[in-house]
């Protein structure tokens, strides 16, 4: 299975990539929404994990040109907030098409369950 990583913070980015590798899965990653649009056209990307507050084009667009082009892509969305609560950024990010939420920080353990139900079918619970 093949994830993307989207995310801004360079050490956020870095530890989701190692996590996700000691898993076995196979990653990619991007610096920007921009960036992670276009890394996953012609990938064969299963589930792309998006920061929401981020430069160049935000989690939220980056959801929705990741819907257009492939409706079919599993997407969670994370998020730290920024100058508001992180659940109202992804109670959006829900509502124009990500999977699955997940507020900064979470646990390893939170992060893998969720990445494997997604990649294996249906909805984690929130």
């Amino acid at each position: 299975m093949k994830i993307l990583i989207i995310d801004d913070d360079d050490l956020v980015r870095e530890y989701l990539v190692e996590v996700l590798r000691r898993a076995g899965y196979e990653v990619d990653s991007a610096p920007d929404g921009k960036a992670g649009v276009e890394a996953c056209r012609g990938s064969n990307t299963d589930l792309v994990v998006t920061d929401i507050i981020m430069p160049e084009k935000d989690g939220i667009e980056t959801i929705m040109d990741l819907r257009r082009e492939n409706p079919g892509l599993k997407v969670m969305a994370i998020s730290g907030g920024g100058r508001s609560e992180p659940e109202s950024y992804l109670a959006s990010a829900r509502l124009l098409g990500a999977d699955f939420t997940m507020s900064k920080p979470f646990s390893n353990q939170d992060f893998l369950s969720a990445v494997a139900t997604l990649l294996n079918e249906g909805k984690p619970e929130e």
